[in-house]
């Protein structure tokens, strides 16, 4: 009986540690494999994100560099510089965007003369109508980007005594664009016009030659009063806006087209510009400016 009970106990014993010797080679081999797997995995993410890291400067490096000259409506620039351009170059770092900015009509007539550009940008529709019947925009190209509004501003700290496009006229000085080339000053005259008020304060009135000349003057206090564009005028703290063009007042909402110009050169790397422009995460940040995608 005890040789019997001891012959149990080995056997017992035995299969007791066969149990945990098992027991702890899958768990090693279990940890082996997840060890295996994880380290394959971390391999193959760094391995992809390397090989479109490598893709990417392999096309940048097969690509000539370009620069190209985008001209662009004064309303734009802090867009573009600040934000548009960079966010182009760095998907495109063989192309580098110059920008001019000034009146629309200014830069129409640059265009016209010979202005080395490849992307025109304008803040209303009748100075890209005038190139696209001259020939000088490529016409399947242009697009109606986005919208604006033009709105009435005062000083800061000045608020009270005019309160209104009807009543502009209580100014001393006023500040306007130039309408016979500033797309803002055009729709200046038309909403005054049809309200009856244009002829009435031509005394009072300062031209500027660009939308931007037109805030300064406001902002530093040398006219009591002035109209931009509402994008304009979300730039400083120095003015107020009071009113927005009244209903009716305008026949046209405030529309920018783009397109690509016809004497470009470069029209490859104009058309990935504008294509970059109509993209959703360029007019989110045209939306961030103020502007509203059409």
């Amino acid at each position: 009986m005890k040789k019997r009970a001891w012959i149990m106990a080995g056997m017992l014993m035995a299969g007791l540690l066969t149990g945990c010797s098992g027991g702890g080679t899958e768990t090693t081999e279990a940890d082996a494999t997840a060890a295996v797997t994880a380290e394959s995995t971390g391999e193959t993410e760094t391995e992809a994100q390397e090989g479109e890291n490598t893709e990417t400067e392999s096309e940048a490096a097969d690509q000539e560099p370009v620069t190209i000259l985008a001209a662009a409506a004064a309303s734009l620039e802090y867009s573009f510089s600040e934000q548009l351009i960079p966010m182009f170059q760095e998907q495109y770092p063989w192309i580098t965007v110059e920008g001019t900015y000034d009146s629309s009509g200014k830069l129409q007539t640059q265009i016209e003369e010979g202005l080395d550009a490849d992307i025109f940008m304008s803040a209303a529709t009748k100075q890209m109508d005038a190139l696209n019947e001259e020939g000088l925009v490529v016409e399947e190209t242009v697009t109606d980007l986005l919208e604006n509004k033009i709105v009435l501003i005062v000083p800061a700290g000045s608020e009270g005594t005019i309160t209104s496009f009807e009543e502009i006229g209580n100014a001393s000085a006023i500040a306007l664009g130039d309408p016979a080339s500033v797309p803002v000053g055009q729709y200046s005259q038309e909403s005054l016009t049809n309200l009856g008020i244009w002829d009435q304060i031509q005394d009072k009135v300062s031209f500027g030659t660009n939308v931007t000349e037109v805030l300064n003057w406001v902002a530093e206090g040398s006219a009591d009063a002035g109209i931009v564009y509402s994008t304009d005028a979300a730039t400083t703290d120095r003015v107020t806006v009071v009113a927005e063009a009244p209903e009716g007042s305008l026949a046209e909402p405030v529309i920018y087209p783009v397109a690509v110009v016809s004497a470009s050169t470069k029209q490859e790397a104009a058309n990935l510009f504008l294509e970059f422009l109509k993209s959703d995460e360029a007019l989110a940040v045209f939306e961030s400016y103020g502007f509203a995608a059409r």
